[in-house]
């Protein structure tokens, strides 16, 4: 048997990706890596796996992005200072019809991309770092297509809601729950994944059709990766084996 895709980065539009760069490994505690062709990378410092790439795009972000990040604490001091801290950078406190007593904190980066700071009693996401979860508007179909692309177990499956973690349970979730909305343009955040080094993009293109994906022209032209959409309809791209 082949070795499953693998998770390379996630990737984040972005109108200054410089300025959205360091707010965000100020907010992971990552380090900002490598520019290449506009494209600023995050290099992870606890352990996970894939980067997250900021790339430049010039449209404005148009109402609520269908994925965020969950970004843990260690303390009640620490979630307080981390939003303190995140205030501070640029981000503000947003209203996504969460209640007067949730114990996270909604706020959205410079740009507009909503997050939250989990208090830290959450016991789902105990055993994770600074980035908890990669947290999706999503139906459990979804879920489980996610979880037979990268070959990442369900840890999760209840309550129309689910998540998958890598095999080895390290790093972040990546979870999926209603409600599911409409798409009205492009996710602002997207995953890419690729083959291994020696692997087949173009069987691998062919097995997530079979799951439920689709693939997509968004204007990409002639590039050497692979832009699809997942049973929801959210875009991500297949890159060359690495």
């Amino acid at each position: 048997m082949s070795e499953p895709l693998h998770l390379v980065a996630l990737c984040i539009d972005a109108n200054d990706p410089v300025r959205l760069a360091q707010f965000w490994a100020r907010a992971l505690r990552w380090e900002v890596g490598e520019t290449e062709d506009g494209v600023v990378s995050l290099v992870p410092t606890d352990g996970t796996r894939f980067r997250i790439d900021l790339a430049p795009v010039p449209e404005p972000k148009v109402g609520k992005n269908p994925i965020h990040l969950d970004l843990t604490t260690a303390t009640i001091d620490d979630q307080r200072g981390s939003v303190d801290e995140l205030l501070a950078l640029g981000a503000r406190h947003v209203d996504v019809g969460q209640g007067a007593d949730e114990p996270h904190v909604v706020l959205a980066d410079p740009e507009g991309n909503e997050f939250c700071v989990i208090e830290p009693q959450n016991s789902f996401l105990a055993t994770c770092g600074r980035l908890g979860s990669i947290t999706c508007d999503g139906s459990p179909a979804v879920g489980y297509f996610w979880s037979e692309a990268l070959g990442w177990p369900l840890v999760w499956d209840q309550d129309e809601e689910t998540a998958i973690r890598a095999p080895d349970g390290t790093g972040p979730f990546i979870t999926w729950g209603p409600p599911v909305a409409p798409k009205a343009a492009k996710n602002r955040l997207h995953l890419d994944i690729a083959p291994p080094a020696g692997g087949d993009q173009r069987a691998e293109v062919d097995r997530l059709i079979a799951l439920g994906a689709s693939r997509l022209d968004i204007g990409q032209g002639d590039v050497d990766w692979v832009v699809m959409a997942d049973p929801d309809g959210n875009e991500f791209c297949v890159l060359t084996p690495r």
